[in-house]
């Protein structure tokens, strides 16, 4: 038993000194670029990434229950109802119907460039929520630029210093750290940041799409519906 304990114990060091050491290589030595920037940015970047993905999906902007609905209440005819229903929806499927049956007896063309509107609104407020994902995707490979930049110019002041001798190589090894370090980060989080928000986008205007062709049938039901009441 001792010599099992005894030939585990090295393991355990190993693996505990290989963490201490990532940590400190991608964390610690990245410089205060690092520490009060890039990290904080990439945490914030996967919260809004979490929430966005949350909340821009299908469930939420175009749901199945209110399209049974509308599509029900519009084969019987029943306009008020479908304004009764989605007066205060806040998907994009609810503001789109509504805006096809509160000008639907303005005439089929009225109530479709209505249609196309509400669409064209909703689905610019929601671009403009996931820009911020854009805009990190953007600026942190500058943040991490900038990193780089600062690093070289240390080390080159330290090799400078040196007056043609030699420089400290911990402290060289550590402003080559700093450049490498904040590129790496800047990278880490624009990747990912620009891929969630081309991901976004097209599921808006996929559900854009989406609601103005179901809001074209709905106009067709409506009057169909209206044409059958009248013979």
């Amino acid at each position: 038993m001792n010599h099992i304990w005894m030939d585990a114990r090295p393991v355990l060091a190993v693996g505990e000194i290989t963490s201490v050491s990532l940590f400190k290589h991608f964390v610690i030595d990245g410089g205060w670029i690092t520490w009060f920037v890039l990290v904080p940015l990439s945490v914030v970047t996967t919260a809004l990434t979490l929430h966005y993905v949350i909340t821009i999906r299908r469930k939420t902007q175009v749901p199945g229950a209110l399209a049974e609905a509308l599509v029900g209440a519009a084969t019987r005819g029943q306009i008020r109802s479908i304004l009764e229903l989605t007066n205060e929806d806040e998907t994009m499927l609810g503001q789109c119907a509504f805006a096809a049956c509160a000008r639907v007896n303005e005439g089929v063309e009225p109530a479709r460039a209505a249609v196309e509107e509400a669409a064209h609104e909703r689905a610019t407020r929601l671009m403009r929520r996931i820009e911020y994902l854009n805009m990190i995707g953007n600026v942190s490979p500058m943040i991490g630029l900038f990193g780089t930049v600062v690093g070289m110019i240390q080390a080159f002041n330290r090799i400078f210093a040196a007056g043609g001798g030699m420089p400290d190589a911990a402290k060289l090894a550590g402003d080559i750290s700093v450049a490498l370090v904040t590129t790496f980060w800047g990278l880490l989080i624009a990747i990912p940041a620009l891929t969630c928000f081309a991901m976004l986008r097209n599921r808006i205007d996929a559900f854009a799409a989406e609601c103005v062709k179901f809001s074209d049938g709905l106009l067709s039901l409506l009057t169909r519906a209206a044409a059958a009441k009248a013979e």
